[in-house]
């Protein structure tokens, strides 16, 4: 899910980002991004404003991310590139982009690193996909299988503008909760310690063969509400596909 954003935060040249890790005093972490739309490109902005390191990458190539890297002081770089070194990259592509990322493009990333899947299945966009459909898999574990690497499951159902916007310190007030599915426990607590520092609370909504709790068509799916609301969301959720996401 995305909306556009004209937000335009002051530029986070290196020194600004050393002076920042300085002053906040937590591990910054190497982050690889893949996909620059709407959700990644907003990631881009708040990861590198907190000071981690930042890799993006979008498939027309690191020459067209040059004004969002001049924004933000992330780096952009080739696809290839994107995970190297990296503790978590986010793969936030169009699903039916997924099987044409290049072999491998994980490779080179960090010990213990955690994939975090942000992407939805829509058939008028993605056409038919008979491994969701037909198989019954989730679309997160789609991917998965496509990338060959488990993947964790946030973001895919938070407008793009609410990262900019709705963060909130962690005990404030109407501060918003996301849903996070995955199986490897390291790879979640990874994940959800991120979203913290973002700004948001998180809710375990199980493995990836449970995600289908949080795909589109579901109560969660675009829910501003907190950790309450989003835990009574889950539970209503239907594994029946709604007519109109269907291919």
């Amino acid at each position: 899910m995305s909306r556009g954003c004209s937000w335009s935060p002051a530029r986070a040249d290196g020194s600004a980002r050393h002076d920042l890790r300085k002053a906040r005093r937590v591990t910054i972490m190497k982050i690889g991004i893949i996909g620059a739309g709407n959700i990644g490109g907003n990631l881009t902005r708040r990861l590198t404003a907190l000071g981690h390191d930042v890799s993006v990458a979008n498939s027309r190539g690191p020459q067209t991310l040059t004004a969002l890297a001049e924004e933000t002081g992330a780096t952009p770089v080739p696809v290839e590139e994107a995970a190297r070194g990296a503790e978590i990259v986010v793969v936030t592509v169009p699903l039916k982009r997924v099987p044409d990322l290049p072999s491998g493009v994980l490779d080179g990333a960090a010990d213990g690193f955690a994939v975090i899947d942000t992407g939805n299945y829509y058939p008028q966009r993605d056409g038919r996909i008979a491994g969701i459909e037909d198989e019954g898999r989730t679309e997160s574990r789609w991917t998965e299988g496509h990338l060959g690497h488990p993947v964790v499951k946030a973001f895919n159902g938070t407008y793009a503008q609410d990262i900019l916007d709705r963060h909130r310190p962690a005990g404030a007030p109407g501060r918003q909760a996301l849903p996070v599915a995955g199986d490897d426990a390291a790879a979640k607590a990874k994940v959800r310690a991120l979203l913290d520092e973002l700004g948001f609370d998180t809710v375990d909504s199980g493995g990836i063969d449970d995600s289908w709790r949080q795909q589109p068509g579901t109560p969660v799916y675009g829910l501003r509400a907190g950790v309450e609301g989003v835990t009574e969301a889950l539970a209503k959720a239907s594994p029946e596909r709604p007519a109109d996401l269907r291919g």
